[in-house]
């Protein structure tokens, strides 16, 4: 899900030098909802992991 994001963020990179920026926009907007539903799966992950038994 992250290297979505990042390849997302990079896509709206250049498309922002391009200057394309509809594209941009629409890339950066997808990057950042693949941002946040990363970091909502990685706290969920987080705190209901399995851990080792004592």
């Amino acid at each position: 899900m992250l290297s979505w994001a990042i390849t997302f963020l990079i896509i709206a990179l250049i498309a922002g030098v391009v200057g394309l920026t509809g594209v941009a926009g629409t890339a950066t907007n997808i990057a950042w909802v693949l941002f946040v539903v990363f970091l909502i799966i990685f706290a969920l992950s987080f705190i209901t992991g399995k851990r080792p038994p004592a």
